[in-house]
């Protein structure tokens, strides 16, 4: 089972499955446009297998969850939002800036939040309490007014607290691909919202870029992988936790050792057998194991290369010199440097967000930030003076680009007198 493999094993392991669920999500989609509410509450009993007598989760519904859940992990969700706060309030850019660059000439920028905003929270195999948190306080944070969210019923107690202390406005009883177009497009419920981030399966993923038409999203966010980059240093115990900690994830999800070191992966190997014995997910764990390798490489240069090359997700780094390598990394969704950085910290109780791209989005998107949630305006404020400065450029420009008129709104302000 464990193989060795190379880049092209994992691209097209990893490559989007998208096109295989295209025609049931789009008949799901037009179900919900020109059914709505209806549509939700049948695909919902059809999938779900759960009857909904109300789509909106009740204030009722929330303090009965807060009554099931124990207060010592009560408390500790409390503790994750306030570090997860934290870390993005870092991040949140000045409403406005503005810099004279020339005498006369001021320009800057302008940051303001989306107003409505929709987040998807998985359910099925396990509860995601982590990611309503990641979701809705970075939007939060982000100084969104309206937070939506929906997640698979029966929703767990421990996710409806999560929202809650996030801080969410509306939570519905509404999953997979059904959920994304409700958001999307409208329901005599849901409201239409003007962005959905959130992780979920292919049919998730599918619906929310079959429908960029009519509504943004933030990345396509699937089955979880991880990409572990080591040297002979390397501790295979701590790198085969990690590796089964996004394995049990998923049976979709994905591993993969690149080292310098050709015996590491055997060692790795065989604290993944011994670490699996007993280990409640380890169904899950073995499907996901067959999505999994090693790359032996014994250069870290060309090693780094071809991490660079997978853009994993999570990418943990275990070498001699970890900030060396990190200084040529330039693809992953997060990073975490060093033996005693699990990726479950950032899952849980860093503060930084665990909503990434997968299947090699993070070599062209950014994961879940303030900045999702922000949109900018460039400003510019000139005087006389300082259009006078840049007249000759506008209008030799414009006029080389047919645009006269472009033109003659410079030269018609400066042949005005004062």
């Amino acid at each position: 089972m464990w193989k060795q493999v190379d880049e092209n094993f994992w691209k097209e392991n990893r490559g989007s499955k998208i096109d295989e669920v295209t025609d049931a999500v789009q008949d799901i989609i037009d179900l919900v446009r020109f059914e709505g509410d209806k549509a939700l509450m049948d695909l919902t009993l059809k999938f779900d297998k759960v009857v909904l007598e109300e789509i909106e989760v009740s204030r009722d519904e929330i303090e009965a969850a807060y009554e099931e859940v124990d207060p010592v992990l009560l408390d500790e969700l409390e503790n994750a939002a306030e570090y997860i706060q934290r870390f993005h309030e870092l991040q949140v850019p000045e409403d406005l800036w503005l810099k004279e660059i020339e005498p006369g000439i001021t320009l800057g920028m302008k940051s303001s939040p989306l107003e409505r905003v929709g987040c998807y929270i998985p359910g099925g195999r396990a509860s995601y309490p982590s990611t309503a948190l990641m979701c809705v306080i970075a939007a939060r944070v982000a100084g969104v007014e309206e937070v939506v969210c929906c997640t698979p019923p029966p929703v767990n107690p421990l996710t409806l607290v999560a929202l809650d202390i996030a801080g969410a406005d509306e939570i519905y009883k509404v999953g997979g691909a059904q959920a994304i177009a409700a958001m999307a497009l409208g329901t005599e419920s849901i409201e239409p919202v003007q962005k959905i981030v959130g992780p979920g399966n292919v049919f998730v993923t599918a619906a929310k870029t079959m429908l960029r038409k009519v509504v943004e999203i933030d990345f396509p966010a699937g089955p979880s992988e991880i990409g572990v980059l080591t040297d002979e240093t390397a501790n295979a115990e701590f790198i085969a936790a990690d590796m089964l900690a996004q394995a049990e994830h998923d049976p979709s999800s994905a591993c993969l050792l690149v080292t310098t070191d050709p015996e590491l992966p055997h060692e790795v190997w065989s604290y993944i057998e011994e670490q699996m014995e007993g280990a409640p997910r380890k169904e899950i764990m073995l499907s996901a194991l067959e999505n999994s390798g090693y790359i032996v490489e014994r250069d870290i240069g060309l090693a780094t290369e071809i991490m660079n090359s997978i853009a994993p997700e999570h990418l943990s780094i275990q070498v001699k010199d970890p900030l060396e390598v990190l200084s040529g990394i330039t693809n992953a969704g997060s990073i975490f440097i060093g033996p005693y950085t699990p990726i479950a910290a950032g899952d849980y109780a860093t503060g930084t967000n665990h909503v990434l791209p997968t299947a090699g989005h993070a070599a062209t998107m950014s994961g879940l930030n303030v900045a999702h949630f922000r949109k900018t305006s460039a400003v510019q404020m000139i005087t006389r003076d300082g259009l006078a400065v840049i007249a000759p450029t506008i209008v030799a420009i414009s006029k080389a680009e047919g645009l006269y008129a472009h033109s003659d709104s410079v030269t018609i302000r400066s042949k005005r007198k004062e």
